[in-house]
């Protein structure tokens, strides 16, 4: 993605800054960086075959986060004042939208595609699934529930199992279809639209189908829900516990839909990165139709990582107890890892440079002057932007360590799944499918 960024809020000097930065944003050998992901990946399968014979991830385990804390985050005041504060951002977040100028200095840009979507990223890795704490469709629904005087978990009725993650998957697909391939994600009108469509859908499902429904169908709360997962905190028959974050990924559900989940958020990383590179750009001006292309390319590349991984899952032998069909969404959870390792590695820089800039426009959404917040007149900071190696060495070592961790999740479960005899066999085909992840990932980060 590419945004304009106004230095500290004013029109006086543009910045353009993508979320990667291209070649010239990495001053180190792509192929060197490509072949020591590559036997980082093969070295970390040895080790783990060698010295992981039995599975340490079963969801019980953790210990009781301190007394306070539980006593503080499961209090009702503590509970409303997250909700609260979701009202309020919203309300901000509409103001700015609907009744705020056309132009680029509209913080609700930087709000819905640099603060929403890459800040939920950090967000949910240090705090746990924000989202849900603080979504105000979720508040706004219970308090329709209690006028209506239905139960807020199940609505009028009620979430089909079957539908599983498959909402999400649509609702995050048309996230990215809006920031990377709409011919106008830079006018406000595409903003508003897309709000309007999000709340409208949001509170008629959780009239429908209660909580559940916000659970499974809402894009934000089931991007960062499954984020979360490799966060420290998680939950043990409802106590707040402390765990590794591999612990707590391995207690992901394996519902339908979540291969999709991952394949979009994976698939439409890479797409940014690629609709980006130089032959792509000229191919794309000299079309026809090159929205067509766009659009055929998001969804190729969305469509090749679940196409790669189910491949490289269930090409094994099961076991009796275990069906085919079953294995991609067993494994699915691996994935996160390194979704988040590329998101990272593709939009440290936006979120850094995006996320001062938005702040300072927050002060002053109407263009009158206003300084509301008291940040209208900060400066904003392009240090990580004056430090390319270390920015080219946190974006390598961020894809690298999202696959190394992948492969001790999908090690972890493949032998508590497969039969004996193909517990390490029968990971080759995912490690291929990983390594062929990371050599296209690293390839495109350099490429762009």
């Amino acid at each position: 993605m590419t945004l304009l960024l106004l230095r500290a809020g004013t029109t006086d000097d543009l910045v353009l800054v993508h979320g990667i930065g291209g070649a010239q944003d990495l001053p180190i050998s792509p192929a060197l960086a490509i072949a020591g992901a590559v036997a980082a990946l093969t070295i970390s399968f040895t080790v783990l075959a060698v010295a992981w014979r039995t599975p340490r991830y079963d969801g019980t385990s953790g210990e009781p986060a301190p007394r306070w804390l539980a006593r503080l985050v499961d209090s009702t005041g503590w509970v409303v004042a997250l909700r609260v504060l979701g009202l309020v951002l919203m309300g901000y977040m509409l103001w700015v939208t609907y009744l705020g100028p056309d132009l680029l200095t509209n913080p609700a840009f930087g709000l819905f595609y640099v603060v929403l979507w890459v800040g939920l990223v950090p967000a949910s890795l240090l705090l746990g699934p924000v989202w849900k704490a603080i979504s105000p469709t979720r508040t706004i629904s219970r308090g329709i529930a209690a006028l209506a005087r239905t139960d807020p978990e199940t609505g009028l009725a009620g979430y089909p199992a079957w539908l599983g993650y498959w909402p999400g998957a649509v609702g995050l697909f048309a996230f990215v279809w809006t920031e990377l391939v709409s011919p106008h994600p830079d006018q406000l009108g595409t903003i508003r639209l897309w709000i309007g469509v999000y709340l409208a859908v949001m509170l008629v499902g959780g009239a429908l189908a209660g909580q559940r429904f916000h659970e499974h169908a809402d894009p934000f709360e089931v991007y960062s829900t499954l984020v979360s997962r490799m966060s420290v905190w998680g939950r043990r028959e409802g106590e707040l516990v402390v765990r590794s974050p591999l612990a707590n990924l391995a207690t992901t559900p394996a519902r339908p839909g979540l291969v999709a989940v991952v394949a979009v958020l994976f698939g439409s990383t890479a797409f940014d990165s690629f609709k980006d590179a130089p032959w792509w750009l000229q191919l794309t001006q000299d079309a026809s139709s090159p929205l067509l292309l766009n659009n055929l390319a998001l969804l190729g590349f969305c469509l090749g990582v679940a196409g790669i991984f189910v491949l490289g899952t269930t090409a094994t032998g099961v076991g009796p107890e275990t069906r085919r069909r079953d294995l991609p969404g067993l494994f699915a959870h691996s994935v996160v890892p390194i979704v988040v390792g590329y998101i990272v590695a593709h939009y440290l820089s936006l979120l850094v440079i995006g996320g001062q800039t938005t702040l300072v426009q927050m002060s002053d959404p109407m263009a009158d002057g206003s300084n509301l917040l008291g940040t209208a007149d900060l400066p904003v900071s392009y240090w990580l932007l004056e430090h390319p190696t270390l920015l080219a060495n946190t974006k390598v070592l961020a894809v690298v360590a999202g696959h190394i961790l992948g492969v001790v999740a999908a090690h972890d479960r493949a032998i508590a799944l497969l039969p004996r005899r193909h517990q390490l066999t029968g990971q080759l085909p995912l490690l291929f499918a990983m390594v062929a992840f990371t050599v296209g990932g690293l390839y495109l980060l350099f490429a762009s």
